[in-house]
């Protein structure tokens, strides 16, 4: 008899355990994961935001519609910069491994980074080229895109994510 109480303890106890397994393996499943951070960094502020709503193809390049809606978006996150100040743009690693670009007033990198940061200066984000006169002229503020690069050649951004910047007189 004795016997017989232990073992339906044991039964117990496991079939416990395995319900609380279960639980977590199912709360788990439920939970997305998250999405990549990009950070910038002025002087001592920094912003960080997550891939834009709408701006992430999940591991796919996101298709022309969706990218000419993204190209359209605002950033959440605004930072101010003053002119002659470096911008210190970052990555997470997964994204740094594909590779990564940034656009400001216009393309600022001519090839996809693998790095996880990237400088530059305020002159080359708040750049902008007058399409009328094709002169140059410097912007008052931009909204910067961190685009991760595709994984086939010519192939569009996988995600976007995207910062206001405002140039400080």
């Amino acid at each position: 008899m004795t016997a017989a109480l232990i073992s339906r303890g044991k039964g117990r106890r496991a079939a416990a355990a395995l319900g609380a397994v279960t639980l977590g393996l199912l709360t788990l499943s439920a939970c997305q994961q998250p999405t990549s951070l990009a950070t910038v960094t002025v002087g001592t502020k920094t912003v960080t935001a997550e891939v834009t709503p709408g701006c992430d193809g999940d591991g796919k390049s996101l298709d022309k519609q969706a990218v000419q809606s993204c190209i359209a978006k605002k950033g959440a996150e605004t930072i101010t910069v003053r002119p002659g100040e470096r911008v210190r743009v970052g990555v997470d690693p997964k994204v740094a491994k594909v590779g990564w670009f940034v656009v400001g007033g216009g393309p600022v990198m001519s090839a996809p980074s693998t790095d996880t940061y990237r400088t530059f200066s305020t002159d080359e984000l708040f750049k902008a080229m007058n399409p009328a006169t094709g002169q140059s002229e410097s912007l008052p503020e931009v909204t910067l895109m961190v685009a991760e690069a595709g994984k086939a050649q010519g192939a569009g951004p996988m995600a976007l994510w995207h910062f206001n910047l405002k140039l400080k007189d």
